[in-house]
């Protein structure tokens, strides 16, 4: 009954997206209590039970809804993998009952990520564009060999995903760019290169080179490059299946469990320096 009582109550946003459910299957096997899966208006599969909609699932009572604010008295986190004006609107309701949000929604204006600081004062929040742990730990050697090599290695990264994918390039591409910038200590506005057409030139010495390629049903593929004259040095994460995504963020979602509020990233989840 104790451990019972230990689990970590959850929503799940985005609940019959590839995602939301290997998420919902995840945590009914772990230390989770399901008490809310959220769709968007209109979704077809509002109004049924958990239980008819993933086989072998034991979140008897729980439905799909379309209403957060209906589930959330009983939930410690919920779990975002929707559209960025969805996430907003979510965050912004729960920031009233000081609830946590784990987001792996992407695609992110610069201004909505203001907006997600400022309401983290109110309500705890993990934001990461991937959850996995290696996908953490590339981010991390990302940055050290951007510190460690300089504008004589070019470097470029090339993401591949699902056909299904909305946004381009990815929230994790942009993050591995993000990294390499910080480690460089350049502005990645100034220095990003987001695909090549026609007539472009020599390549600008220190830029960085991001390109999306989109086809079939890729889960997420990283490689970044660094390439000199006479050898290249490359790291890359290929993902097999979602279930790194989904239990990372099962992970941050009993890692927020204890907090009040705040801005968390994956780093902070996963305790890395």
């Amino acid at each position: 009954m104790s451990q019972k009582n230990s689990n970590t109550k959850i929503i799940v946003a985005g609940a019959c997206g590839r995602m939301g459910m290997r998420i919902l299957e995840l945590a009914d096997q772990g230390p989770y209590d399901i008490v809310g899966a959220v769709e968007a208006k209109g979704h077809p599969q509002i109004g049924v039970q958990l239980p008819n909609l993933i086989s072998g699932i034991s979140a008897n009572g729980v439905q799909v809804s379309d209403s957060l604010s209906e589930q959330i008295g009983n939930a410690e986190v919920v779990i975002d993998f929707t559209h960025p004006d969805v996430t907003m609107e979510h965050i912004r309701e729960l920031a009233g009952f000081k609830k946590g949000i784990v987001i792996g929604t992407t695609g992110f204006s610069k201004a909505q990520l203001e907006e997600v600081q400022t309401l983290s004062k109110k309500t705890p929040v993990v934001l990461a564009p991937n959850m996995s742990v290696g996908v953490n730990i590339v981010f991390q050697l990302s940055e050290l060999l951007g510190k460690l090599l300089d504008e004589e290695y070019d470097v470029e990264i090339i993401e591949t995903h699902h056909r299904f994918k909305n946004d381009a390039p990815s929230g994790t591409a942009l993050e591995l760019a993000k990294r390499v910038a910080a480690g460089r200590e350049v502005d990645l506005d100034e220095m990003g290169v987001y695909g090549r057409k026609g007539f472009t030139g020599e390549r600008k010495k220190g830029s960085i080179g991001v390109h999306a390629l989109r086809g079939g049903d890729i889960v997420g593929e990283h490689t970044v490059r660094f390439l000199t004259q006479g050898e290249t040095i490359e790291i890359s994460h290929r993902a097999s299946s979602r279930d790194s995504f989904a239990s990372g963020a099962l992970r941050a979602a009993q890692f927020l469990s204890s907090k009040k509020s705040g801005f968390y990233t994956m780093k902070d989840v996963l305790g890395l320096k």
